[in-house]
Formats: structure tokens, sequence, C-alpha cells
């Protein structure tokens, strides 16, 4: 289906911006056709530039963790920008968001706000590799850390293998540091480490990737990254930047009882606004200048706006843990409707869930690494996502996302979800 409106909008928007858009996904090219332009949200809902009212299951990929335009979020930012926008120069809000930060997340002492997810990741991968005196960082096929170069790594086919590059611009000098293991599979990181005795500054990875689909940790598999950790004097990352404060108040660590010593956050600790954070033990954030040797600056790291954005987010969240419930309830609901729709229409299909997040794989078997979430339908993941939002509701537009709810929205959403699938979903098989 062609949107006029958002059609016009995005031809004229190639133009002046590479592919249309700021971020690759936004172009639709992994579903075909073209993106819708959004003009306001509110609640659970985006409005297009079509006029059109539209269900939201990415929450701007996240933080709207209670919904767009969330009032107590509003008007901490209108007072704040009534002050200034900006100053280069500290203020006490960062003290009081850093506080509860650390009130909120277990394990951690200090925390440094930044502009972004990658921003946080880059910096805590540096600060780990200027701790530990080492160069070399594990990451995992499917996990993203954000673009930065030592993260634009793919695997090989097979086992866990050395980096190469797989964007234009990444140095094999800078892909050579990487190393690359398979999530859900504590051998092969054990392998790597025996292949690379101390050089390993620290494995980075996401507790709970989203980002080709929404895959589980199985049994143990954290808990054995942390002992081979210990074991060997390196550094375990933990990047929150969609976990944090959505899945628990406290992130992944609090909810699977998984200790890291550095963990990112993005997302919903802005409420909206651009911002990241890395935190840590003392013994490791002192290493940041200007107490420690290691280098991190940021002309807008911290600006009030988006301190104030996150306080407001941070202080409901941490008032109103029942929230958490809510939003796992609503999953559930969503899940257990998809599932019995799918399987009455005869679509093989996984679906995972954890929390408020969730993906729809058209696959047969479980989808628990990148070899087995690339194994799904892609084609018949495109029918679904077009055949979605023909019917007004928005799902990540590919198929290696998680969709992430937020509290706006009510039961009768999800049912008008469900019966929008219900309507196409005999067209799957």
């Amino acid at each position: 289906m062609i949107y006029k409106r958002s059609s016009a909008l995005f031809n004229e928007a190639k133009k002046y911006i590479p592919g249309g858009v700021n971020s690759p996904v936004r172009a639709f090219s992994a579903v075909g056709g073209e993106p819708i332009y959004i003009k306001k949200a509110e609640g659970a809902y985006l409005y297009d530039e079509d006029d059109r009212k539209i269900i939201d299951y990415i929450a701007s990929w996240g933080p709207m963790i209670l919904g767009h335009a969330h009032q107590p979020v509003v008007d901490a930012v209108t007072e704040k920008t009534k002050l200034g926008t900006s100053f280069g120069i500290p203020t006490e809000i960062e003290t009081k968001i850093a506080k509860l930060a650390v009130e909120m997340v277990p394990n951690i002492d200090k925390i440094r706000f930044v502009n972004s997810g990658t921003e946080a990741c880059m910096s805590a991968v540096r600060l780990a590799r200027g701790f530990t005196k080492k160069d070399k960082i594990i990451k995992f096929a499917g996990c993203y850390h954000g673009h930065s170069d030592s993260f634009l790594i793919q695997a090989g086919s097979g086992g866990a293998t050395f980096g190469e590059p797989n964007s234009p611009g990444v140095t094999k000098g800078t892909a050579k540091d990487t190393l690359l293991a398979n999530y859900n599979d504590l051998e092969s990181v054990k392998k790597l480490i025996e292949e690379n005795k101390g050089e390993i500054a620290c494995i980075i990875i996401e507790p709970v990737p989203g980002n080709m689909g929404c895959i589980i940790p199985e049994k143990d598999f954290l808990e054995g990254l942390r002992q081979v950790c210990d074991d060997n004097d390196i550094l375990l990352i933990f990047d929150e930047v969609m976990t944090g404060f959505r899945l628990a108040k406290g992130g992944v660590q609090e909810l699977l009882g998984v200790k890291a010593d550095l963990v990112t956050f993005g997302k919903v600790i802005g409420g909206g606004l651009p911002v990241g954070a890395f935190a840590g033990k003392s013994e490791i954030m002192d290493y940041l200048a200007p107490d420690g040797p290691v280098y991190q600056a940021g002309t807008l790291s911290g600006n009030p706006l988006a301190m104030a954005a996150g306080l407001a987010m941070l202080t409901e969240l941490n008032n109103n843990p029942e929230i958490y419930k809510s939003l796992e309830e609503k999953t559930a609901y969503l899940h257990n409707g998809i599932a019995e729709i799918l399987t009455e229409a005869g679509v093989t299909h996984q679906i995972n869930r954890l929390g408020s997040m969730i993906s729809v794989h058209f696959c047969e078997n479980p989808v628990r690494d990148f070899e087995s979430a690339a194994k799904g339908n892609n084609p018949k993941f495109k029918t679904y996502f077009h055949g979605m939002l023909e019917r007004g509701v928005y799902l990540p537009p590919s198929a290696f996302e998680s969709y992430f709810l937020n509290n706006a929205l009510s039961y009768e959403d999800l049912d008008k979800t469900l019966s929008a699938l219900k309507e196409f979903a005999g067209t799957l098989k």
C-alpha cells in the first residue's frame, strides 16, 4: 500500500539525506515498500502524515516504556527548556539522576552520562581496555552495540572466528582485536579465551539480545560468562541499552541475578531524548578522566533537557514497580493470542518473549542465536509486517528486531492487534 503524504515526504528526503533516512532500518529496506512518516504520537498511538492512527509496538525502539508524550516527562522537559537548553557546565540534575540510577541498579557505584548507546558501549570498552591494559574484546554474533568500528564485525559461518569488518570504513586492524563468539554457546567463548590467553580485556554482550529478535539466555549461559571472566581477569560488560530499566528497575542484573563489571544504558534512561550512560564499581569508573587516565568527554553529555526527561522517567518507574508486572502480563497476553492465531492458521512459527520484549519468527526450530534467527522466512515476515501496517499496527520493520511494548497499551489495543492478524493469518502459510 502507498501512503501518499509519506511517500511524497520520503521522495523529498532522498534528495538531501542519504537513503532518505537518518538511521537505515527506517527506510523499510528489510520489508520493502516505503516508510511512513509520523507527525505526532500520544500514549500507545502514532499518527502518520496520512492521518492514520496506528498502534505502536516499537516505542521509539524502547524508551517510551510508559507511552508517547507521557505527561510527567513532557512537563519536566518543558520547564527545563525555559531555563536554557545546554550549558557545557555541571548542573545539579546530573547528580540527581546519577544518584537515582545507582540506587535502582545493583552492582554499580558510579555512572557517566553520554549522548547515545553507541557512545556508551564505545566508552565502556575503552575503559575496560585501559583498566585491564589488554586490547582484545569478545562480542557475540547478532549482538548490536552501536556503530563504533569495534562492533561492526560479523561472524563467519560455523563456530567462533576472528572478526571481519562488515562495513566499508572499518579497518582490518580494528577488526583483528574483536573476537566473535556465538550467543548461548559458552564453549565458543572458552575456545577464544584459550586461543588468546592474557590478551582479552572484556566480553561485551546484550544479556537479552534485541537485534536478532528477542533472544533468551539459556540456563547457566550468563552465569558461565561471569565465571570465565572471573577465572581469566576479564571484565564482563552488559549492554543494557535496550533492557536497562525496561525488563526490571535494575535491568537484567536484577532480573536474572548475574553481575556485570560494567553496564551500558540508553533508551529508557533518556525518557525519549538522546542519552546513553555507562556505569560500574568505583575502582573501575575512577579510571576515567579527570580522576584517571582513560579519556572520555562530550559537550552535550548530561545536558539538562535529557537529564530532566530521564529523571522524570526513572522516578516514575522507581515509584511504581507494578508497571513491570503490568507490562509483562500484557506481553504474555499478546504472545498467547498471536500463537493461537498462527497455530490455528497452520503457520509455522516461533515466539520469544521476556518481560515486555517479544519477537515472532517464521521458522520451525527454536531461535536461540543469530544463526537460528537467520533461518526465519523473511518473505513471510514482509507479508506479516505489511499486513499489520495496512490494518493500523506498527511492528519493527525487520525480522531481526524485538518489539517493545509500552504500558499505555490497553487490552482493547491488544485485541485489535490480534483481530488484525486474524484477518490475514491464512495467507502466511
